[in-house]
């Protein structure tokens, strides 16, 4: 069973042991921080109805993490989490063990374990959605780090910054984070427009758009080649609205081999397999599968 829990939705799913889906169930995600949690044993105990069984354990994949020092959630741009045991809460509201991790995380562990990333040594994966953030598998592992902040990569400043880019304060309180760039909000700053509208102009050859497109792709190879330096994955996995525009995968490798400290560069860049999916299929696999599980 996995949550994936998002700050309009939250979506519960029975997965079997092949990775197929037994049942799947959406609920608007409420403002309140006590009736989260009861949203979120609604809809596991629905998905539970549909698929006829009951597991015994619940992955939950969401915004931010818990601390590992006191368990308390942080770094959450859904803030009403922030400051609370929302892992310790969950499983006292579903009466079970849970495992939380960051949502981009649970894109990483999704796709390396039968995505764009299944088979593949050391898997980078990126979300470019509403915000932007990363997780790290190693083998098929997810590499959460000594802090548990392993992949916090939307918030580093902007790589290669240039004057004509104006600085800005990002909702953590930090200037030019990557995530108000590489996101399909910071896209949609850019242009003072929507970022699908931003996307269709530039299909229809619109100047202004193109170069707005051309600017992202640029960004979007500065953090993607901090990355490579320091990590140099086997492949580069990217989710969120962003990922479907298809125009990007023929861009971005000329454009990350530019920054790359490198003489080659060969690293894949590709779309997530899973789609919208993979955050909820990612959470059910934080759990190892047993035969009685």
């Amino acid at each position: 069973m996995g949550v994936d829990f998002g700050g309009t939705k939250i979506e519960a799913a029975a997965i079997d042991a092949d990775g197929r889906f037994q049942a799947r169930v959406r609920a608007p995600t409420p403002a309140s921080y006590a009736d989260r949690l009861l949203a979120v044993r609604e809809v596991v105990a629905e998905a539970e109805r549909q698929a006829g069984a009951k597991a015994r354990r619940v992955g939950v994949g969401g915004p931010g993490s818990p601390s590992p020092r006191t368990g308390l959630m942080r770094n959450s741009n859904s803030t009403v989490q922030n400051g609370k045991p929302f892992p310790a809460d969950l499983e006292r509201a579903l009466g079970r063990p849970v495992r939380y991790a960051n949502d981009a995380n649970c894109l990483a562990l999704s796709e390396a374990t039968d995505g764009a990333g299944a088979g593949e040594r050391v898997v980078f994966a990126a979300i470019l959605g509403t915000g932007c953030g990363a997780g790290v598998t190693v083998e098929g592992r997810l590499l959460e780090g000594r802090n548990r902040v392993a992949g916090e990569w939307g918030h580093i400043p902007l790589p290669g910054w240039r004057p004509d880019e104006p600085l800005l304060r990002c909702w953590c309180g930090r200037e030019n984070c990557l995530e108000l760039w590489v996101s399909g909000t910071g896209l949609a700053r850019d242009t003072g427009r929507a970022a699908e509208d931003t996307v269709a102009a530039m299909r229809a050859d619109e100047p202004a758009a193109r170069a707005a497109f051309d600017r992202y792709v640029d960004r979007l190879a500065r953090g993607l080649a901090t990355i490579v330096d320091i990590l140099d994955p086997d492949v580069i996995v990217l989710g969120g609205g962003m990922s479907n525009v298809d125009e990007l995968y023929p861009a971005l490798p000329d454009a990350i081999a530019t920054h790359v400290f490198s003489d080659v560069f060969t690293t894949p860049v590709r779309k997530a397999l899973h789609g919208d999916s993979s955050g909820v299929r990612g959470a059910a696999w934080l759990w190892p599968l047993e035969p009685d599980a």
